[in-house]
């Protein structure tokens, strides 16, 4: 039997709902959600969607229990920012001769080729095991490569990023607290993770940066509001790629970014 063509307020009401939300845990897998046909037979979502579907998608709101996917988008220079440390003073004496100062963004990365690269919080598992500890081991190799400094930025207090330090030994790696979010919201890179208990934190990425203009970002794909636990990718921001990219190698840029 022979089927009758689709009308063209079918195709459109089609359209229209391909121009859905994308699940959180589909954009870290960099994969589409399937459609479905009037048979139930799945298809894979088309590429380019009509202009309907986009204004529907920009129009559509989730509900509390859906998570929020949000377009990366980095300036093209470092923000000028400051940030309050605790740095030690041995003419303060006593059990804790530590004093606060201000250290701006200039004061860390004026005048240098640096990497930058911001995590969701100090101690937590990625972090201390694999990124932190093997950009300091590999310290040598990216100075060889024309990089000056490596700073490890996360939404944390002094304390807490000075004591992360030394538990991990670090002689190389220098660690930024951005503990009030201001270079963080400045770089459009935060996000709410209050499933975790955290509040307001970092997405995970890296850039490298000459005196103070961003030359290269890595963004770990999938940049979310409240993912599941499986929401925290790591890969793009890792040492092995960025050192990839320095040997002038294929390396992952991570999720597409325009420099604003």
């Amino acid at each position: 039997r022979k089927k009758r063509p689709p009308s063209p307020q079918s195709t459109r009401e089609r359209g229209e709902r391909r121009g859905r939300i994308l699940d959180c845990s589909k954009r870290h897998k960099g994969m589409s959600p399937p459609t479905t046909t009037t048979t139930g037979e799945k298809r894979a979502a088309p590429e380019e969607t009509t202009a309907a579907s986009a204004s529907k998608r920009r129009e559509t709101q989730p509900t509390s229990d859906q998570k929020t996917t949000m377009a990366s988008g980095l300036p093209k220079t470092l923000p000028a920012t400051n940030f309050r440390v605790r740095v030690r003073d041995e003419s303060i004496g006593g059990d804790n001769p530590f004093k606060w100062v201000t250290v701006t963004s200039d004061d860390y990365f004026k005048g240098k080729r640096v990497v930058l690269f911001s995590l969701p919080g100090a101690f937590t598992p990625t972090c201390s095991t694999y990124q932190l500890p093997n950009f300091e081991k590999n310290y040598d190799e990216f100075k060889k490569l024309g990089i000056d400094e490596i700073y490890c930025m996360s939404v944390n207090d002094s304390f807490v990023m000075n004591q992360w330090a030394k538990a991990q030994n670090l002689e190389h790696v220098k660690v930024i607290p951005d503990g009030s979010l201001a270079f963080t919201n400045a770089m459009g890179m935060n996000v709410q993770k209050d499933d975790h208990g955290f509040g307001q934190r970092s997405w995970r990425y890296a850039v490298i940066a000459k005196d103070m203009e961003i030359e290269q970002a890595f963004i770990e794909p999938g940049k979310c509001e409240n993912g599941s636990v499986d929401d925290d990718p790591y890969g793009a921001s890792s040492p092995e790629n960025i050192l990839k990219y320095l040997k002038g190698e294929d390396f992952d840029a991570g999720d597409p970014c325009k420099l604003r």
